[in-house]
């Protein structure tokens, strides 16, 4: 028999809040085990299948509880004691459930993984209270709920005649998870933007820049006033005597001439 030192599933809180849940673990438990007869009316399990049934079960209860019944050794009793204290739930819990469900609607999420989670939690409870939540009626709710600017993406959807809750949300998600894609794409370049010039580019221009810098005032000055002066060496203009490089005595048989 399994190691009954580990829960196999969350135990009967004394409070009763997962009551609803613990009675669908318990059973599903029990008949894994074999011993899903156990609990049912008129039964016909041994005294050996009864005992390691209320093994399995005194194991999952709070330990007040295990206390206030433990005179109980039929595991029938102890399941129709537990529901005579905690299905009262069922009234408080199901009003509750269906008006989230009433309530609930793709437009209020901000992603697809947030609405089917709250999806979940809504129709696991209605299904606890024994209410029955079809394909179907998932679908529907999805599609009717869909935000009033996306009609058209909403019939499209329709159109594909979807018979599974799951397929539908899968292909959600992977239209999310695209658009989520484009939607960075767009804020790192938006529409029209010119892209980042590449870095030898940059360098170009910069060094095109250099080569034709404009000349500082006193560089013009000074070539202003080399073009009006006459050079004393040669007696022409357009530059300085210190720039003229002609040998003295042809300068003075130049300007002798």
């Amino acid at each position: 028999m399994a190691n009954l030192t580990k829960l196999e599933f969350v135990a009967l809180d004394i409070s009763g809040k997962n009551y609803l849940s613990w009675v669908l673990d318990a059973e599903i438990h029990l008949d894994a085990m074999g011993l899903g007869d156990t609990i049912k009316e008129k039964n016909k399990a041994s005294n050996q299948e009864n005992a390691k049934a209320m093994l399995v079960m005194r194991h999952h209860l709070d330990e007040a509880l295990k206390i206030e019944y433990l005179s109980i050794k039929d595991p029938l009793v102890l399941w129709k004691n537990l529901k005579e204290m905690y299905d009262h739930l069922k009234v408080v819990l199901h009003p509750k459930a269906r008006h989230e469900w009433i309530h609930l609607r793709l437009q209020d999420f901000k992603s697809v993984m947030k609405y089917n989670s709250a999806m979940f939690i809504i129709t696991s409870m209605l299904i606890l209270c024994r209410e029955t939540i079809s394909d179907s009626d998932m679908l529907e709710k999805t599609f009717s709920t869909f935000h009033a600017s996306n009609v058209l993406l909403q019939q499209q959807y329709r159109e594909k005649g979807f018979t599974k809750y799951r397929d539908l949300i899968a292909h959600l998600l992977v239209a999310e998870q695209n658009n989520d894609l484009l939607m960075k794409k767009h804020e790192n370049r938006p529409t029209s933007a010119t892209p980042l010039p590449e870095v030898n580019e940059v360098y170009a221009h910069y060094s095109r820049r250099g080569k034709g810098k404009k000349k500082d005032e006193s560089q013009e000055v000074l070539e202003a006033r080399g073009s009006e002066n006459k050079c004393y060496r040669c007696g022409r203009s357009g530059h300085w005597a210190r720039t003229r490089r002609m040998a003295r005595h042809l300068v003075e048989l130049y300007r002798h001439q």
